[in-house]
Order: structure tokens, then C-alpha cells, then sequence
């Protein structure tokens, strides 16, 4: 049985046993950065497996039978809460690393418009939209942003997902995206699972700015990257670089300020548009994410690199389009592939990580393995934390979501649906149907 070095006294344990598939995602090479291709069908499955976690990290994982002659275990056996997952399948904790969490009101308007046929661009200029959120999150107070962002998690956890990228976006002045990060915080320290958040400062131009695009790209400059980053409330910067958003020389000068600045750089691109990418390779972008109307020679350059290409087909899906983002062009050439549930009130309002698999599986072809691989360890690499997220693994945290399911296969099949029993993070376990800890 695989195992870190054994702890020398016990904060807590938890034991996992009579798994039917441990869903590892160990990489048989040891190779450390993001899948690509063949290797996101690897998922180094375990059948009967076992998982010990202690002090909210992941000790040793292997076979039912190994673990249980464990010498370690069997002197602490009675300081482990041991549970039965026969006929269950567990697997890493979901990665969600794409979200919008800080707003107060759905955009129900918007959604019966779309209905009627209006389209994304024509719903924005007629005053919905990003910015028909904007007063919102300006009027409210911080504690009422972290609750909201707190239930969303809540309602994550209970679907598998154990670590989250928290944009703001929904404020566009200095004072309302400063304080939606410092929602962000608050809410990730009263939730056990583990939070990324995310300077969107420039989501879209505010309405006080139009006609002055340049004027308010210095104000997320000059003053929003800035500050963030004095008071650690971000550790990445995004743009919407895109028609009816921001220019691609907009958003290399964010970037540029980002960087300055010891933060890293994420955007959201060719979600409506097709736009040139090479030239913002050279500020070491974490992910790229829609990339509905991505190029040829683009998807040939991102298959050099490790940047991730996040997919978010649960917007598609919302917004009625046909077409989704080419999975299957950008596995193949190389390109590693991330999903996310692009939670948010206008375009995704889901939490639900397997509702995106199925998505990924039915709409985009890619196979349930290469989802589930995406979701877990490509997530964490568009985040930068691989090395502590996303496979199962001694000495990472102790993140596990486990499904009622006898193959893995299950979960993007049953849409629509929700078939975790539990989730763990960081050593905290959490029932599906309730936030409260159970262990």
C-alpha cells in the first residue's frame, strides 16, 4: 500500500475501505503538469481499494486487504472512523476552476428573453446582462456576498467538489471588487474545502465608463491589481477579452500589471469571437477558458504549452447555442482540456460538476474518463495546485468525493441527478443533502 511517512501521533483519521473503484488518477509516469491526449483516459483504478487520511492529508492508498495489515493502522484502529464503500466509487474531489459566486440576483429577465430569441449581445445592450448585476453587489454588504458565496459552496460540496476559483466581476469599481474578494475570503474561512480567488475587475466596461474603455482599464491598473495584491485577496487576474468586452491590447495591459505585481493571469476568450492568442502566451497564462471559436494555429501553439484550456459547456447548454467548445479538436491535437461549471447568474447558473461530465460526454464527445480527468487533476493545474489537489495520492489533501455508483461511468450517465453520498475536504466530511460534518 502506497503510503507518506506515517504520523507520529493522530490529529484525526479517516478510512475508506471495500472502495469497488479508487479512481487514483496517479500518473504512471509521475509526470507532474496537466494531461494531454492519450494520458487523460488514465485513472489509475484501484479495485477494493482503501484510502487513510490523517490531520486532513491523504497517508497511504492501495488495497482493502494492505491496509487493513497496516501495523500503524491496527494500533490506532480506534482513533479512525472507518467507512464501509462497497458498491461506491471514489474518486478525487472536483475542481472547479471557473466560477462567478459574487452576485445577489438571479437574471430571470434575461432568461425569458433568451427564450424568445434574443441573443446574448442583444440582451447586454437593451441594459441586462454583467452589468444588470452591478448595482446589486455595490448595495450590499460584504457579509450578505460571503453568505451567498458560502451557500454556493455548500451546494458544491455536496455534488463532489472540494476546491473552487472564486472570481469577483460583479462590482467594477475599486471598492466593489475589493470587497467582493474580501467576501471570497470570508466565506473560504468558514468553508472546509479550499478556495481560489480571482481579481475580474475587467468583466465588462460599467456603464459610468462607456465610451472610456481606456480610462477604466487604468483604473483596474493602477488601482484594483494593486491593492489586491497588497492585501493578498487574489492570486490571479482574469479578463473577458472578447466582442462587446475587452481588446486583446487591453488585456495584455492588464497582464502586464498583473504580473508586475506577482499575480497570475487567466481570460476568458473566443467564448463569442474568434481572437488571436499567441500574443498573450508570453505572460505564462494558468488557463484559457471557453475557447468556443478557438483557431487552428492557436490550438497547434496551446498544444506546446501548459496552459489549460478550460471548457465550460454548461454556458453553451444555458444559452440555447449549438455549438460547443471543440473537446475533441483540442484533445487530439494535445491541448490539455479542464471542465468547469462557469457558475453564474446570466449564462451557467449550475454547481454541478457531473451534470458538466455529461455535458462533456454527450455534447462534446469527450469519454467519461477524460472528463473526470479534467475535472480533477487538469482543474488543479489551471490553478496551480497540483502538487496538493487533484489525484489521490499520499501526501496530498485529503480531497474525496465518493459516489453511489458501481462504475465511474455512472456519474456523467445519471444526469440530472446527484448520486454523491459524501464528499471530504481537506479531511472534513461532508453529506450530500447537508453541510453539516459528519466526521
Amino acid at each position: 500500500m502506497a503510503s507518506a511517512k506515517q504520523p507520529k501521533s493522530l490529529t484525526r483519521g479517516l478510512l475508506l475501505v471495500n472502495i469497488r473503484q479508487l479512481l487514483t488518477l496517479r500518473s504512471p509516469s509521475g509526470k507532474r503538469g496537466p494531461r494531454r491526449g492519450p494520458e487523460l483516459s488514465e485513472l489509475g483504478i484501484i479495485e477494493d481499494g482503501a484510502v487513510l487520511c490523517v490531520g486532513g492529508k491523504i497517508v497511504s492508498v492501495g488495497k482493502t486487504k494492505d491496509a487493513l495489515r497496516d501495523l500503524w493502522l491496527k494500533k490506532n484502529r480506534m482513533k479512525v472512523i472507518e467507512i464501509d464503500c462497497e458498491d461506491q466509487v471514489v474518486l478525487p474531489g472536483f475542481v472547479d476552476s471557473h466560477t462567478h459566486p459574487v452576485f445577489v440576483t438571479a437574471r430571470l429577465i434575461d432568461f425569458e428573453k433568451r427564450i424568445t430569441g434574443a441573443t446574448y449581445e442583444e440582451i447586454a445592450e437593451s441594459g441586462g446582462g454583467i452589468r444588470s448585476n452591478v448595482d446589486g453587489v455595490r448595495r450590499a454588504g460584504k457579509s450578505v456576498l460571503a453568505q451567498k458565496v458560502l451557500d454556493v459552496l455548500h451546494e458544491m460540496a455536496e455534488q463532489g467538489t472540494t476546491t473552487v476559483e472564486a472570481k469577483s466581476g460583479y462590482g467594477l469599481t475599486v471598492e466593489a471588487e475589493l470587497k467582493s474578494l474580501e467576501a471570497i475570503r470570508d466565506a473560504a474561512a468558514r468553508w472546509p474545502g479550499t478556495l481560489v480567488p480571482t481579481l475580474l475587475g475587467a468583466h465588462v466596461v460599467p456603464k459610468e465608463f462607456q465610451d472610456r474603455s481606456q480610462k477604466y482599464v487604468e483604473t483596474v491598473c493602477l488601482e484594483m491589481i494593486p491593492q489586491a495584491a497588497k492585501r493578498k485577496l487574489a492570486q490571479f487576474v482574469d479578463v473577458f477579452c472578447d466582442r462587446g468586452a475587452f481588446t486583446s491590447d487591453e488585456t495584455e495591459q492588464i497582464f502586464g500589471a498583473a504580473t508586475k505585481h506577482g499575480l497570475g493571469v487567466r481570460a476568458h476568450v473566443c467564448q463569442l469571437s474568434e481572437c488571436q492568442l499567441s500574443p498573450f502566451l508570453r505572460f505564462n497564462p494558468a488557463s484559457f477558458d471557453h475557447l468556443d471559436y478557438v483557431n487552428e494555429r492557436d490550438i497547434s501553439h496551446l498544444a506546446q504549452r501548459d496552459t489549460v484550456a478550460t471548457l465550460v459547456p454548461g454556458a453553451n447548454y444555458f444559452l440555447g447555442l449549438g455549438q460547443y467548445p471543440p473537446a475533441r479538436a483540442l484533445i487530439d491535437a494535445g491541448v490539455p482540456v479542464s471542465l468547469a461549471t462557469d457558475y453564474n447568474p446570466g449564462s451557467s447558473p449550475t454547481t454541478s460538476m457531473p451534470f458538466i461530465f455529461s455535458l462533456a460526454c454527450t455534447q462534446m464527445k469527450m469519454s467519461p474518463a477524460e472528463a473526470i480527468a479534467a475535472a480533477t487533476i487538469n482543474g488543479a493545474c489551471a490553478l496551480r495546485v497540483q502538487d496538493r489537489k487533484g489525484s489521490v495520492e499520499p501526501g496530498k489533501d485529503a480531497d474525496l468525493a465518493v459516489f453511489e455508483a458501481a462504475d465511474y461511468r455512472e456519474i456523467p450517465y445519471w444526469f440530472a441527478s446527484n448520486r454523491c453520498a459524501f464528499t471530504v475536504l481537506n479531511g472534513t466530511v461532508v453529506a450530500s443533502g447537508g453541510s453539516g460534518e459528519l466526521a
